[in-house]
């Protein structure tokens, strides 16, 4: 395997550099662009000016920018070597989870009030449809989020990677384990969530169904693959990926999104709590792309060690007829 050069070439430093500032900003630029009132009044007021024509569509960009950047520029400069197949395993295991909450949930947690946002093209999803963008914000978003942490974890922090042959990734008994930490702390989510709706001060009837998705969506994966992920994830890396892409999505929804009108939630699935000073965005905002992100790269880190095994899947995940895991080994 090849290690990643150490900087890029003096005489390509200065554009990379700007390449790197110009994948936040630009996106970003046009995005607010397209913003032509200050969202101060009643929303109904506001959208009734069309206040960010095709503001939904072009935010995409946010995360299509990085996509192409380090997909197509970064990572084959760097001479990062991506697992292709267990790439496209993890998006083809989470994407649909994406699919999952808007096809069946978005009209329980979700709403569009602001149709000049999008493009009008509206998608299936049971009992509404919903805009075509909230799809492709998915797909986009974890797309984005995995490569930002290949990045990382192939050149930036490479130092703290875990080689592809290393014996912590080729030497295991089985993929699936028990992690009773995560199942505590979901259950200690859950029934935290339950409780203080029947008795926030900004009580509204419904149950914490968002939440809800969100805890099972993250947590219960880590329940059976955290015990092998734990001693394969760069840490550095999540930590670093995690930080950009919350502090970028709440920069989206707090200054954009619900301000605008392009979404807004069901306060009847919200567990109560609500953030004034970015337009009472509920706090699951904030815990949404904390627990894709999670999620990710939990999910890309064990699909690499099955990919790296050779074994089949079913041996690989239930352990039938695999080597003894050499969970103490060392470089």
């Amino acid at each position: 395997m090849k290690l990643p050069k150490i900087l890029p070439s003096s005489r390509l430093a200065f554009w990379y550099l700007l390449a790197m500032i110009a994948m936040v900003a630009a996106p970003v630029a046009i995005t607010l662009c397209t913003v032509k009132l200050v969202a101060f009044r009643p929303l109904a007021e506001i959208i009734a000016q069309n206040p960010s024509p095709h503001g939904y569509t072009t935010s995409l960009l946010i995360f299509v920018v990085p996509i192409v950047l380090i997909a197509f520029w970064f990572l084959p400069n760097d001479r990062v070597r991506i697992s292709r197949r267990a790439f496209w395993w993890t998006i083809g295991i989470l994407f649909p989870l994406g699919v999952l909450l808007d096809f069946f949930f978005a009209r329980y947690f979700f709403c569009f009030p602001n149709r000049n946002a999008v493009l009008g093209i509206l998608a299936p999803a049971s009992g509404k449809p919903v805009p075509v963008e909230e799809y492709l914000f998915y797909l986009t978003g974890f797309l984005a989020v995995l490569l930002f942490y290949i990045w990382l974890d192939g050149y930036w922090l490479h130092a703290y990677s875990v080689p592809e042959q290393d014996l912590r990734r080729t030497t295991f008994r089985r993929l699936l384990g028990f992690h009773l930490d995560s199942l505590i702390l979901a259950i200690i989510f859950l029934g935290t969530a339950i409780v203080y709706k029947d008795f926030a001060p900004t009580r509204t009837p419904g149950f914490p169904g968002y939440l809800t998705f969100l805890v099972l969506g993250s947590l219960l994966p880590s329940v059976a693959l955290f015990p092998k992920a734990k001693n394969v994830i760069n840490w550095r890396a999540l930590s670093l990926t995690l930080f950009i892409v919350v502090l970028a999505s709440l920069q989206w929804e707090a200054t954009l999104a619900v301000p605008y009108g392009w979404w807004n939630y069901q306060r009847t699935a919200m567990v109560g709590i609500y953030i004034r000073a970015w337009d009472n965005l509920p706090v699951e905002a904030v815990f949404v792309w904390i627990a894709v992100t999670y999620m990710t790269v939990i999910v890309y880190e064990v699909v690499r060690c099955w990919q790296a095994s050779g074994k089949s899947a079913r041996h690989a995940f239930l352990g039938a007829g695999g080597p003894v895991e050499v969970a103490t080994h060392r470089k």
